[in-house]
Parts: structure tokens; sequence; C-alpha cells
């Protein structure tokens, strides 16, 4: 007897101690899944943390790494959610391979696509206003630098754009020189701008519930709606665990359905993105004018984390629709599980441009003020082409565009894909070089001889530009020659527009801390940008300023 009750106070015990760890790992009668600690890795680390978006990033975008970072700026802490199988509130960027300098004899060809992105320059201010510093692959210097509009020249008669050159010495390295290019766009009022024919991509995904993502997304859309005109058409097309039309096609002297169809918007559910671009681009057809301006708005950020959402079936899609006059534009928002790298390449196939909105001002910017220039496209496809000249250059390294480089073979290719241009858009790009009698990064060589021409000896030329566009609507490229000449002038008389985009420039390879950064400092940004500041309406220039005080105080250094 004795033996059968100790048998039975151990089963007792045992039994109990089973439901008391049974009780202490639930709440509510429901297992809550512990939560997985992923802090961010150091900077230095990044690029070692390759990820692939659903089917795979890297199918469709060869020449970039991706990779994420946990989010330490969402609301759930420095700490990733995992739901599903699926982590959710990581950032992810393209791995950028900063461009090296080049030797003008060997590789005169300079290839790229113009730009005409400003999302990297509002996340970096995210991060800045956070009190944090930005990953150095979030920093794009070249849409740093076209976030602000130069005064260069307005083009003449029919052409789309002009172009300016400009040389002068370099203000982080005075053995080098720097060379800008400038393009200006045709600027067409809003009045006479073709009828817009907007379909809104809307996520309304759980992930969207923060303040910075849905609410700020509606109080966006206010704003461009409320300026919108009668003979503008706007629909409205949800994702979230199905992608679903909220707003049929309707005509914006009807602000008020408009507007009582995006109140009633409320965020949920997982995001299967895919289906709704299909949904959104098939709608934006359905509803196509010959005369107007037919635009996907795709608002989202970014995180396609549940369902048929493969890259490459909505790069193909997005490249097919542009073909069609279908445009495409990315607004990102939020942060945490913010995607740039897949926003980023959907917008670059879709014709389009890219936004990061962290705020309603921006929003303003983005959507009103330069309406025009996110709305309507002057140019598409528009390459630029320098070729170098030996006598006058020993080596030379485009500043940011890494993203945007072209095969020299792809200038003439009318079938490779570039860049488009707005209306009233200006596109900045900066040179750093080596003159031909300065020191260089890269040995000589002992066993081989180079040989310049007598004719690139004689000639007064620094280098020769290329220009490629097509008119919106036309397939056929055409061409501009230009010659570029040796007419450097002093630091001290370079224009406003030179020493604000160099300053804009020298502050991104001090946040990239750019191994070509030599002598550049934030003291001597903030020096030139308060001195090249010249009329800022808007105060943009102004934010700038205090942009680069804030990096200078999270960093410590002059």
């Amino acid at each position: 007897m004795k033996k059968f009750f100790r048998a039975y106070l151990f089963f007792l015990s045992l039994f109990c101690t089973v439901i008391l760890i049974g009780c202490g790992a639930s709440t509510g009668g429901q297992a809550q899944p512990q939560p997985v600690n992923t802090p961010a890795k150091p900077a230095q680390e990044m690029s070692k943390t390759k990820i692939s978006y659903a089917d795979g990033l890297a199918a469709v975008s060869e020449e970039q790494d991706a990779y994420v970072i946990s989010g330490k700026d969402s609301k759930k802490g420095d700490k990733a959610e995992i739901e599903n199988g699926v982590v959710h509130n990581t950032e992810a960027y393209n791995k950028i391979y900063e461009n090296e300098f080049f030797d003008a004899l060997k590789e005169p060809l300079s290839t790229f696509s113009i730009d005409v992105d400003t999302a990297a320059y509002a996340n970096v201010r995210r991060f800045l206003m956070a009190g944090q510093m930005p990953y150095p692959d979030a920093v794009r210097i070249e849409e740093l630098i076209n976030y602000f509009t130069y005064d260069y020249p307005e083009p003449k008669g029919d052409d789309p754009f002009s172009f300016t050159t400009e040389l002068t010495e370099c203000p982080w390295n005075p053995e080098h020189k720097l060379l800008l290019v400038g393009l200006q766009a045709k600027k067409v009022s809003f009045e006479k701008m073709p009828p817009n024919n907007l379909t809104f991509l809307l996520d309304v995904s759980g992930s969207m519930s923060d303040a910075n993502k849905l609410p700020l997304l509606k109080g966006a859309m206010k704003l461009l709606i409320n300026s919108m005109r009668p003979v503008d058409k706007i629909s409205i097309v949800v994702y979230a665990g199905a992608a679903g039309v909220v707003l049929e096609p309707t005509p914006c002297s009807d602000k008020k359905k408009i507007l009582d169809a995006l109140d009633k918007l409320e965020a949920g559910g997982s995001t299967a993105g895919g289906e709704g671009i299909k949904l959104a681009y098939k709608l934006a057809k359905q509803n196509f004018d010959k005369q107007g301006n037919n635009r996907v708005i795709l608002c989202t950020d970014g995180d396609f984390n549940v369902g048929a959402s493969s890259d490459a079936e909505m790069v193909n899609l997005i490249e097919e629709k542009r073909k069609e006059g279908i445009f495409l534009t990315v607004l990102g928002f939020g942060m945490g599980n913010y995607k740039d790298s897949k926003m980023e390449l959907l917008a670059d196939k879709g014709n389009g441009n890219y936004a990061y909105i962290d705020n309603l001002m921006e929003a303003k910017k983005v959507l009103v003020t330069q309406m025009g220039g996110t709305l309507l496209t002057i140019a598409k496809d528009v390459k630029i082409q320098i070729e170098f000249n030996p006598a006058k250059v020993k080596e030379y390294r485009l500043i940011g565009y890494e993203n945007r480089i072209l095969a020299a073979k792809d200038f003439d290719d009318d079938t490779k894909d570039a860049g488009e241009l707005g209306s009233g858009h200006t596109v900045t790009a900066i040179y750093e070089i080596v003159p031909s009698d300065g020191k260089i990064g890269s040995a000589d060589l002992k066993y081989q001889t180079v040989n310049v021409s007598e004719a690139a000896k004689a000639s007064k030329e620094i280098a020769q530009i290329k220009f490629r566009y097509k008119p919106p609507t036309s397939d056929t490229s055409k061409l501009i020659v230009s010659p570029i000449y040796d007419e450097s002038i002093l630091w001290k008389n370079a224009s406003m527009n030179l020493k604000w985009a160099a300053c804009v420039a020298e502050w991104g390879m001090l946040l990239r801390d750019s191994k070509f950064k030599a002598n550049a400092s934030y003291d001597h940004v903030l020096e030139t940008a308060k001195a090249a500041i010249g009329a800022d309406e808007l105060g943009y220039r102004k934010e700038f300023i205090q942009l680069v005080e804030l990096s200078k105080g999270l960093t410590g250094k002059k």
C-alpha cells in the first residue's frame, strides 16, 4: 500500500509539473511565440547578410546584392517579428559598390542612365531625425544631389532639356578637379498638362498600420487630390490579404467621392503585393487615355511578405506595361520593415520615379510642388556618355549613380532601359578627375608603354559628352553631341550650382565613409553650404544645413 501511495504521489507531482510548465508558457490559453532578437549588424558586416525576396531579388537585379537589417526603428524595438515563418520589421537595401577611378586611356568611356529619384535623401533625413546615422548603403549620393533643384538654363525651342557643364578645383582634394554635368527639363505648367489617369495602388496590410504609414499616406493623397483638375481621373486599388478595387475611375470634379473612399481605408492582414499590381495595371489599361498621362502610383513600405509576390513576375509585368504607355511611380512609407531595395527596383523598371515620404511636407514637395516632374515625363530612356581625353585626364570617377552604370555598347542600344526626365526636373552628375599632370591612384606600368594621339594632345577639349533620349511616345532615340573644353575655373569662382552640388556630394561621402573622401569634412560642407545657399524660398537648403549639423553632432567629427 505504501509503495502504491508513493507511486501515486510521484505521478501526481509529475503531472502538476507538466501543467505548471504549460501554464508558464501561455497567456489566455494560447501559446505565444518567443521574440527573436536579431540586432543590427555593424556597417562593415552588412554586405555579408545576403537575402532573396520571395522568388529571388538576385534573379532580377544581377548587378546588386541585397541585405536585411533588423528594424531597430520599428515599434517592436530591435527585435524582428516572426509570423508563419516570415520575418517582418526588417529594412532592406541594395549593396552599393562605390565607383572607382578609371584610367582614361584604357577606359575612356563613362556611360550611365540619369536618375531623378530622391528617396535616399528623405530616408537619410528620417534616420538623422531619429538620432541615428544612416546605414551606408541607404546613402545614394546621386539622390542626395538631385533632391535639390538648380538654376540651369531653360531649354530652347522644341528641345526637351538643356545641358550645362562646368569644371573647377576639387575642394576635398586640391590635386583633382570636379566636372559638373547638369540637365534642365522643359517646364510644363500644370494647367497645360495632358489629362491624368492615375491609378493608386495602396498597401493596407497590417504592416502599414503605424502613424507614419497608412495615416500619412492618406494625408499625402488628400494633398494631391485637392490639387487635381476636373479633367483628371483617380482610381484606387488596395491590397492586403487580397486585392480589390475600392474606387472605380472617378473624375476629380467629384472630389468628395474620392476623399470618402480614401477615408474608409484601414490597415490589416498580410501583404500580397503581386496581385495588387496586376489589378492596378488592369484597371489603368481599361481606362487608358491615349492623349493623357497614364500612371500607376504604388504606395507601400515594400514589405510584400506573403502570397504570389515573385519579384521576377512583378518586374516582367511592369516592363510590359511601360511599353504600353503606363508608367509607375513608387512612394515609400514607414520604417523598421522598409524595403528600399525592392521599391527602387520596381520604379526603375517601370519608367518611373521613386520618393520616400517621411512627413507631410515631403508629400507636399513630391505630389504638389513638384507635381509636374512626378507625373509628366518629358523624355524617357535618357542616357549620358562621356569620352575623356587622355591628354587632359589621367583618371576619372563618377560620384554616385552606382546602380545606373551602363555598358558602353548600351548607349546606342534603344532596347536598353534608362531613366526618365519629368517636367521641370533638374539632374546633376559630378565627376572627380585626376588631371594628366596629377598624381594617380594606380601604379604606372613598367613593361608597357601607352600612347596618346597627337590629335588628343592638340585638342582643347577635356572630353566629349553625348546624350540619348526618346520622346515619351517614341521608341527611337535622338542623339546630342557636344565638346567639353578644358576651361577650369578656381573654386572660389565656381557657380552656386556647382558649389551646392559639390557640398552635397561631399556630405554623402562622409555619410558613407567613402575611401575617396580625402580631406572632406563636415565643417567644410557647412561652410560651402552656407555660402552657396542662394534663393531658398521653400527652405530645403536651410534644412540640409541642419541635417549636416545633426550628422556632425552624431559622429562627433569635424
